[in-house]
């Protein structure tokens, strides 16, 4: 079938660089868009059965219209197939697998032909200038970035951001803060993500990153590098801490972030609704970072636990409340800050506390050695704990204690060694009696006090043992097992169900070779 050649359309490309250039997107993503609207119109005019293709060339704007077989070896769809003995009287080459094409003729789009592509046409736009603000924003997240209020829905915030359109969901804004159609706003990128209705740029005004870009715009030493923000604790609207150091031993990190008058920091205050903020200097000392954390209290100790993450602070009865801080704030935040449980408790609570844990550790010195309360006593101050600590050190370092010597050294000594094999012979014939099995006692890591307390829970393998969950370890065995030693312990037993899994895939292999 013979058909006028198609006229070139270099109008139709200006549409097209037009489009694009408005819209911010690639004029490739216009061309394929109008190119599935033809095909549209095609499939309209000659039926939705076929398989219908358009091109528009690049260059020329020239339109074509072709329809599309499959060659194969039996017809399964006549309007999209056709087999190999007619496609050879086309096309003397054609093999299964080809695709064959009619040219058609141009197509004079109707009234309803047009408005279909039209649809098309801007639906894929659309979908093109989408896919763009996701990549655009998606590098841009941990930004802030100012927008104007298009819309209120259900206390979500939509911003316009010129570009693209935003959400600050509810609870990414400040408490009590109220947004009216045509604010501007600032807020910072918290993610950009596909979604089931296309990409979406979320916002939020309570993120502690939030805070720290203000400074960061509002004091040029941070923006520099001179002066850096180690950590951000918020709570939202009420209150914050800030932890800075300055690079520049001449520069004095915490009067800058004030600035002049507190012209710095209450810039920042005002756009975060009067959230009050809390400079302080950052300090590698754990303990020195605490007692600046928790200003304005004042601390008179600090006690640090490092196994257990926790710190014990001390201060003085006035100076409690100020510490804690209203409903518990000041010391929640300080905790966020530097990432340690901190326990307050005032001087009396921490003297009374230091002489029921001298009592109590005296008494197991007096039951076990058989000493009386002085050298209990003692043993206690100079930081021994337990009987094992009195058997294993060098007898010179317990000699030294004052009043003791060697004569009473080498007693204790004698003592705690004697204690020890005592309390070992006692748990070995409890794990005999308890029939606990051999892998078990043998297993890397279980004392004989943990292998007593396992069997009377019935662990008594160490299959058994492996089932374990870490809480339920701990459970058995007390609270000196922390749950990364605990999950350690559990992992180590599992081993060998591992090895044995690995041994059988080898043997199945080698009687299937």
């Amino acid at each position: 079938m013979e058909h006028t050649a198609a006229l070139p359309r270099p109008e139709l490309l200006l549409v097209v660089d037009t489009v694009a250039r408005d819209r911010g997107i690639d004029k490739e993503d216009v061309l394929k868009a109008m190119e599935q609207a033809i095909q549209k119109a095609g499939r309209c005019k000659y039926g939705l059965e076929h398989d219908i293709r358009a091109n528009i060339d690049r260059s020329t704007g020239v339109i074509s219209l072709k329809r599309c077989l499959e060659v194969v070896e039996e017809i399964e769809n006549e309007w999209t197939q056709v087999t190999v003995a007619r496609a050879q009287k086309k096309n003397p080459g054609a093999v299964v697998g080809d695709v064959i094409s009619d040219a058609l003729p141009p197509i004079d789009f109707g009234r309803i032909a047009a408005q279909t592509a039209k649809q098309v046409i801007v639906q894929h736009v659309r979908d093109a200038e989408r896919q763009r603000q996701f990549r655009e924003y998606k590098e841009r997240v941990g930004e802030v970035i100012n927008g104007v209020v298009k819309r209120v829905e259900f206390g979500n915030v939509v911003v316009d951001l010129g570009r693209a359109e935003a959400v600050l969901r509810r609870d990414e804004t400040i408490p009590r803060e109220t947004f009216k159609i045509s604010d501007r706003i600032r807020a910072y990128i918290l993610d950009v993500r596909e979604e089931a209705r296309g990409p979406q740029i979320f916002l939020s005004r309570t993120h502690p990153e939030f805070m720290k870009k203000l400074f960061t715009q509002e004091v040029p030493e941070i923006y520099d590098n001179i002066i850096s923000i180690n950590a951000v604790a918020r709570d939202p609207g009420s209150r914050a801490k800030i932890a800075v150091i300055s690079k520049d031993s001449s520069i004095d990190p915490v009067g800058a972030c004030v600035g002049m008058r507190g012209s710095r920091v209450q810039a920042v205050v005002g756009e975060l609704q009067g959230e009050k903020i809390d400079i302080i200097q950052w300090s590698p000392d754990t303990a020195t970072f605490i007692v600046n954390a928790l200003a304005p209290a004042e601390v008179a100790k600090v006690v640090i636990d490092e196994e257990a993450s926790r710190i014990e602070v001390v201060v003085s009865d006035d100076q409690l409340s100020l510490a804690i801080g209203r409903r518990g704030q000041n010391v929640r935040l300080a905790s966020q800050l530097s990432g340690w449980r901190i326990d307050i408790m005032t001087e009396k609570e921490e003297s009374d506390r230091r002489q029921d844990e001298l009592k109590t550790r005296s008494q197991v010195f007096i039951d076990t050695l058989d000493v009386d309360e002085v050298i209990a006593n003692l043993l206690v101050t100079e930081g021994f704990t337990e009987v094992e600590e009195v058997a294993f050190v060098p007898v010179e370092e317990v000699a030294e204690i004052e009043g003791f010597g060697d004569e009473i050294a080498t007693e204790l000594q004698n003592r705690a060694n004697n204690y020890i094999e005592r309390q070992k012979q006692e748990l070995d014939q409890k794990c005999k009696e308890l029939e606990i099995a051999e892998d078990l006692v043998e297993f890397e890591g279980i004392t004989l006090k943990m292998l007593v307390k396992l069997g009377e829970n019935k662990v008594k393998t160490l299959d058994d043992f492996a089932d374990l969950a870490s809480d339920e370890l701990i459970e058995i065995v007390g609270d000196g097992l922390t749950a990364d030693n605990a999950n350690e312990l559990i992992m180590a037993a599992r081993a060998h169900w591992f090895e044995d899994e690995e041994n059988k895939e080898e043997e199945k292999e080698v009687e299937e070779g």
